[in-house]
């Protein structure tokens, strides 16, 4: 049994007890801010994070059920809540106070009334915005920044979506049109559900508000559990019920009445641009990654940031020392396994700006935190290192109420080895179409047929990616379950009902549809519209608001991911090297061994798990009454899947891919269900 340990840091050992801050080291490009003093950029700050839900309705909505939707997120804002309702409309938001702490409530209203809003996010431009809106007659109550929303509408319309630079996610009511207005901001980062039958539509930061209503099915969407076994996610606009969607990144959707529309607003163009000195390139990404940074360290409440040890989190955090006259606080988590802990990596940052670090080892019952996390994560979702994930944000907790984080480094940049691979595989000539498919079967047969380690089946593997196009060749790497294993593993009524259904299509048309004009360039543009939003923001999301805390993400602003967009491949990736100018950007600011580290991600040992403390939990829950009589698998499959990876072969992700959609299915599928009652984790609330 894996056993709960905190490492409380001794003095020399990176949370030692301080009589003060230490000043940290200035590098080159930084501009550093003092209390008090005035600032390159015009000073921002932000509002409340929390969560949203309501409902627009051509007849009287139901604002009980709506105080209902905002009681089950109340972990995203534990802090307050706020009510609107009228003859059409009932909106409600949970607080969770960062900026404007005093004045800062929600609904927000035009000076008429006639506009009403709930936000979940951080307006980063706010104050500009404010200034304009103050200019043009607008009157501003509050002092923080979800105001200008009903106020830039009657400006703007839809259209003030263009005017806000942040993380966003909000309703907003127009009474006298009988208008709905949801958005998302433009990468992702905060999340939005919705359904609608027309008449009628609900809408929430997480989908377990939306099934406070004892009225909407829950049954599975089979297209949607389809994708989910390729992707370890339910890419939007699918959720995992069949009646509701969630809103795309990066999308406006319009209820009028009973009418819905959606249109996507932002696009950013990867067209690239000349570059005639790498130089000024690199000191132009020290200038943006500051500002980006500057602005997101704004708050009323204490603030540190995720130190994972690998370059984006450590640019982040020297961003950060070199321009706070404070201490920053830094968060690690490490485990005991060697292969899977960079503790070592985080101390040498942590070292270098005298950061106040605290560690945390994974020694945790995993018995206790996966239905924690199955209930916490509304739909079912395989990325394992939402366990670390979770783990940092709760010990963070106990110190900061906003975190700063590396996330987007990698899409922007090239970061991943995937990249690398795609870039060297772009360089095989495509092969005619009858030989492409004689090609990938006879692949996929060597895979089949062959030993788990052996040497047919890599030579499979290999013959089989050259020979698929660049769009599938990426959908065989990001794969956990390949097209013919989920076939083989389908119930006969399952596979009925989804043939003709390729998950694969997902990425080819987005392939298809880029205005990248490199195979490697479309790669970061599908990852920045898929993995990114689907898989990474959520996992950050969810495992930060689950523990009320905000996450903040320097790299992922807009105005940073658009310029990174026009950079050449070259300066991404480049013989068989990685994120090459990102690294010669913060060379100045990090040890250099530091830079020289292979990727290594922030995984966990789970094939060791699934063959020890889980291995009991894997089969009882995969083979046991309650999983045969869904009628989704076929039981012969997964025992066999189990078997072998016990035996010494590697089906870690793919077995966990099916223990997380179980642990989700008891936890929320049945209406009032408990939530793995019989390994004494409480009762569902959902």
């Amino acid at each position: 049994m894996v056993t709960l340990g905190m490492v409380t840091m001794t003095p020399g050992s990176h949370e030692a007890a301080s009589s003060g801050p230490r000043r940290a080291r200035r590098a080159p490009g930084a501009t550093v801010a003092r209390r008090g003093t005035r600032q390159p950029v015009t000073p921002t700050t932000g509002g409340p994070m929390c969560g949203i839900a309501g409902m627009a309705s051509t007849s009287r909505p139901d604002p009980e059920l709506v105080r209902r939707m905002c009681d089950m997120i109340v972990h995203r804002g534990p802090d307050g809540d706020g009510f609107h309702g009228d003859e059409h409309a009932a909106l409600g938001m949970r607080r969770l106070a960062i900026i404007d702490v005093a004045t800062g409530d929600q609904p927000v209203y035009s000076e008429d009334g006639r506009i009403v809003a709930v936000f979940n996010g951080e307006i980063y431009n706010f104050a500009e915005l404010r200034r304009e809106l103050a200019h043009r007659g607008h009157r501003l109550r509050s002092a923080g920044d979800s105001e200008c929303l009903v106020h830039l509408y009657e400006e703007h319309g839809a259209d003030m979506v263009h005017r806000l630079r942040g993380m966003f996610a909000f309703a907003l009511w127009d009474r006298d049109r009988e208008r709905l207005i949801l958005a998302r901001d433009r990468v992702g980062k905060k999340p939005l559900y919705w359904r609608s039958d027309h008449a009628s539509i609900w809408f929430g930061s997480e989908l377990k508000s939306l099934t406070q209503d004892p009225r909407m099915d829950r049954e599975i969407d089979p297209v949607a559990l389809h994708h989910y076994l390729t992707y370890r996610y339910v890419p939007a606009p699918w959720s995992i019920y069949k009646g509701v969607r969630k809103l795309p990144p990066g999308h406006v959707l319009t209820w009028e009445r009973g009418q819905v529309t959606t249109r996507r607003y932002w696009q950013p163009d990867r067209t690239p641009r000349p570059v005639t000195d790498e130089r000024e390139e690199a000191e132009r990404l020290r200038e943006l990654l500051l500002e980006a940074t500057r602005i997101r360290m704004v708050s009323e409440r204490p603030i540190g940031a995720f130190l994972s040890g690998g370059v984006d989190s450590s640019a982040v955090v020297a961003a950060m020392a070199m321009q706070s006259g404070d201490q920053v606080k830094t968060f690690c988590i490490g485990f005991d396994d060697s292969l899977y802990d960079e503790r070592h990596k985080a101390r040498m940052v942590a070292d270098r700006y005298a950061t106040d670090h605290h560690e945390l080892v994974v020694t945790t019952d995993l018995l206790d935190v996966l239905p924690r996390l199955a209930w916490h994560f509304d739909e079912p979702f395989a990325d394992s290192s939402a366990i670390p994930s979770f783990y940092v944000a709760q010990m963070s907790r106990r110190h900061v109420t906003v975190v700063l984080n590396g996330d987007g480094g990698d899409e922007c940049f090239g970061g991943y080895q995937r990249y690398a691979l795609m870039n060297q595989a772009g360089r095989i000539p495509a092969m005619p179409q009858g030989l492409a498919a004689v090609s990938a079967r006879a692949g996929a047969l060597l895979v089949e047929r062959s030993g788990y380690k052996s040497a047919r089946r890599q030579l499979g593997r290999l013959v089989r990616f050259a020979a698929e196009s660049p769009s599938r060749r990426y959908a065989c790497l990001m794969s956990c379950f390949t097209p013919e294993q989920k076939f083989e593993i389908y119930s006969h009524g399952l596979r009925d009902r989804l043939a003709g259904v390729d998950s694969y299509r997902l990425l080819e048309e987005l392939f298809r549809n880029s205005s990248a004009t490199t195979d490697l360039a479309r790669v970061l543009e599908v990852d920045t519209a898929t993995y990114l939003p689907y898989d990474l923001l959520v996992k950050v999301d969810i495992t930060t608001m689950a523990n009320s805390m905000e996450a903040r993400s320097p790299f992922l602003d807009h105005h940073l991911l658009e310029w990174a967009a026009g950079l050449p491949d070259a300066l991404k990736v480049r013989n068989g090297q990685t994120k090459l100018l990102l690294k010669q950007a913060v060379a100045p600011w990090l040890p250099q061994e530091l830079l020289h580290y292979p990727k290594q991600g922030f995984g966990v040992p789970l094939a060791a798990w699934l063959r020890g403390e889980l291995r009991d939990l894997a089969h009882d829950l995969l083979t046991d009454g309650t999983a045969r009589d869904r009628g989704l698998f076929r039981p012969s499959v997964v025992r066999a899947l189990l078997q072998r990876h016990a035996a010494g072969a590697d089906h870690s992700d793919r077995l966990w891919a099916l223990l997380q959609f179980e642990l989700w299915h008891r936890a929320h599928a049945v209406p009032g269900g408990p939530v793995m009652t019989e390994i004494g984790c409480p009762a569902s609330r959902a």
